[in-house]
C-alpha cells in the first residue's frame, strides 16, 4: 500500500530559527508514517542536513528555484501592486488581480508543474507568504488538500506597527478562503481570525522541539530568558527595567539572557545604563540550550507579542516556573496555572513585583507542576486529523 504523500513548502529550513525547528520536528514525526517531502527555496550547496537531525530521517528534499522574471513581468507586478495597495477597492476581484501580479504566471507555472509532477496528496504552505502563494494556485493543484500554516499571531500580521502584512488584511482574507484548511497556533488567534476575517482555522499547538536536559535548579537563584534580539518583539527592555527595580530589593538573584540579533548593542546599553553588568549576562545562542534551562530557577517571557513561543514548552519540559506577559497565548496556556504568574504586557513595574513574589514562593512544587504540564506538547494527533 502506497503511503500518503505530504509536501511542506517553506522559504528556509536549513538555518537556525523557531519556524524551521518546528517544521523539522513535525515533518520528522509524520515521516514515521507517511512519505514526507520538504520543498525549500534555499540553495542546495548551503544546506547541512545534520541540522535538527534531518539526516536521520526519511524526509525527501526538493531545492526549488523559481525562474527569472522578464522585465515586463517585474514592471507589471510593481504597477499592479501599487494600485492595489493604495487606490483599488479591496474585494475578491482586486485581490485575485493582486495575487496574480504579486505571484506572476512564470513563477506560478513553475511551482504548479513541480508540485503536480510529484503527485502529492497534501500540500502545506509554511507561514503566511507561502500560504498566500499556494492559495493563488489552489485550483491548478491536483493535491487532495492544500493547507496554510501560520507561525505568528493575528496581531503581528495585521495590528502591530509595523504589521507584517500591512495593507493586505483583505487580500489575506480572500486568498485564505481558497485553501482546504488553515492552521493557527492558539484558540485566541483562531477567534481573531474568525471574528475579523471570517476564516475558520484549525488550532494546532507547536510541539516540544528538543530533548530536555536535567530538571531546573530551583536553588540557583537565576532568572532565564531566551530569544532573538529584534526591535520590541521579545521585550528585553521591559525585562531589564523590571530587573533594575527588583535588584534594589534583592542582592542575590541574577539574570541570563540567551540570544543575539540586531538589537544586541541596544540591550547591552540598557544593562549598562542601570549598572547591571554584574547581575545580567548575555550568552550567545547554542545547540546545547538545555544547559541554560537546567541551570536556571525561573523562566521569564517578556514578549510584547508571540504566535506560540517554543520557549514556553521548553521551559516546562525542564520544570521551570514561569513569569510571562499576559499576551493571548500565555493567558491561554498559563492562566490559572499554579506554576506561572502573568503581568500586564509592557508593565515593567508589575513584572518586578511578579519576580519578587515568585522567588518567595514554593519553587520546588511549582517546578513539579510545570514539568507535568509539559507532557501536553508531545501529542501529534491533531496533525494526523488534518492531513487525513
Amino acid at each position: 500500500m502506497n503511503k500518503r504523500k505530504i509536501c511542506f513548502i517553506t522559504n528556509s529550513l536549513f538555518s537556525v530559527g523557531g519556524v524551521q525547528r518546528v517544521l523539522a520536528v513535525v515533518a520528522s514525526k509524520l515521516a514515521e508514517q507517511y512519505d514526507v517531502t520538504i520543498l525549500t527555496l534555499e540553495d542546495h550547496p548551503n544546506c547541512d542536513k545534520s541540522i535538527y537531525d534531518l539526516n536521520k530521517t526519511e524526509i525527501n528534499f526538493i531545492f526549488f528555484r523559481f525562474p527569472r522574471l522578464s522585465i515586463w513581468e517585474e514592471k507589471t507586478h510593481k504597477i499592479v501592486s501599487g494600485l492595489y495597495k493604495h487606490y483599488l477597492p479591496k474585494n475578491l476581484l482586486t485581490s485575485n488581480i493582486y495575487s496574480k501580479s504579486s505571484f506572476p504566471n512564470t513563477l506560478r507555472g513553475a511551482l504548479i508543474d513541480c508540485l503536480n509532477d510529484k503527485h502529492f496528496d497534501v500540500i502545506v504552505g509554511v507561514h503566511g507568504g507561502i500560504s498566500m502563494k499556494i492559495a493563488t494556485i489552489r485550483k491548478q493543484l491536483n493535491a487532495k488538500k492544500v493547507i496554510g500554516w501560520m507561525h505568528n499571531c493575528y496581531d503581528a500580521f495585521f495590528v502591530n506597527k509595523p504589521a507584517y502584512y500591512e495593507g493586505l488584511k483583505d487580500h489575506f482574507k480572500w486568498q485564505m478562503r481558497k485553501l482546504d484548511d488553515f492552521i493557527v497556533l492558539s484558540h485566541s488567534d483562531a477567534q481573531s481570525f474568525r471574528k475579523n476575517l471570517g476564516l475558520q482555522p484549525t488550532v494546532i499547538y507547536n510541539p516540544l522541539t528538543l530533548t530536555p536536559g536535567e530538571v531546573c535548579n530551583t536553588k540557583a537563584k537565576k532568572f532565564l530568558t531566551i530569544g532573538r534580539m529584534v526591535p520590541l518583539h521579545k521585550g528585553f527592555d521591559i525585562l531589564i527595567k523590571a530587573f533594575a527595580i527588583f535588584a534594589q530589593k534583592n542582592q542575590d538573584w541574577t539574570l541570563d539572557i540567551v540570544g543575539d540579533g540586531p538589537e544586541k548593542e541596544k540591550v547591552e546599553e540598557i544593562i549598562h545604563k542601570y549598572n547591571l553588568d554584574s547581575r545580567i549576562t548575555i550568552h550567545p545562542f547554542t545547540n546545547q540550550i538545555q544547559r541554560y534551562y537546567s541551570a536556571a530557577s525561573i523562566y521569564i517571557l517578556s514578549s510584547r507579542w508571540e504566535g506560540m513561543p517554543l520557549v514556553l514548552a521548553e521551559a516546562m519540559a525542564h520544570g521551570l516556573p514561569i513569569i510571562s506577559s499576559d499576551i493571548s497565548i500565555s493567558k491561554e496556556l498559563l492562566n490559572n496555572k499554579t506554576f506561572a504568574q502573568l503581568f500586564p504586557n509592557g508593565n515593567f513595574e508589575k513584572l518586578s513585583e511578579c519576580m519578587l513574589n515568585m522567588i518567595h514562593s514554593d519553587l520546588e512544587t511549582k517546578s513539579k507542576e510545570s514539568l507535568k504540564k509539559s507532557e501536553d506538547y508531545n501529542d501529534f494527533s491533531a496533525w494526523l486529523q488534518v492531513i487525513n
